[in-house]
């Protein structure tokens, strides 16, 4: 009987990705389980054509990105009271989401992924189906795709 330990929910805070650590924390509470939550926040380009940011401006937006991730994943977090015994360890990444997904998962060990089959609305949900599908593709875990 598979029996996960170390638990990976890759978010994008939307209600999709909520459900997902829902059912992430269930499982965790059912086989007293490690959860990691994880954001990836894409970099901030510099450059788009010939215009290029002050890079003190582009470091100052994505140092405001990150502070902002991490106010909400609590949010997130505090929406699951029930679940506060359950060992949760955020972390927030930068790059792309598909490469740091995986390599969290390698790092902390994960033996199952939790994810949405997609994300927020329009291009984002398209989005997040490709990356739940790339995620499937290649991680050496089992993945469980939450569809709503």
């Amino acid at each position: 009987m598979f029996a996960p330990k170390r638990i990976l929910v890759p978010t994008d805070f939307s209600d999709y990705s909520d459900e997902a650590l829902k059912q992430a924390l269930e499982l965790a509470k059912q086989y007293n389980a490690k959860v990691y939550l994880l954001h990836v926040a894409e970099p901030i380009r510099q450059c788009a054509g010939d215009y290029c940011l002050d890079e003190s401006k582009v470091k100052a937006a994505e140092d405001t990105e990150i502070l902002q991730a991490k106010e909400k994943m609590q949010k997130e977090l505090k929406k699951f009271p029930e679940f506060q015994e359950i060992e949760v360890i955020t972390d927030i990444r930068e790059g792309e989401p598909v490469q740091e997904i995986l390599k969290e998962q390698n790092e902390k060990g994960v033996d199952l992924i939790v994810m949405p089959s997609h994300g927020k609305a329009g291009f984002m949900k398209r989005l997040m189906g490709l990356i739940s599908e790339k995620v499937m593709e290649e991680a050496k875990s089992s993945v469980l795709l939450v569809r709503h």
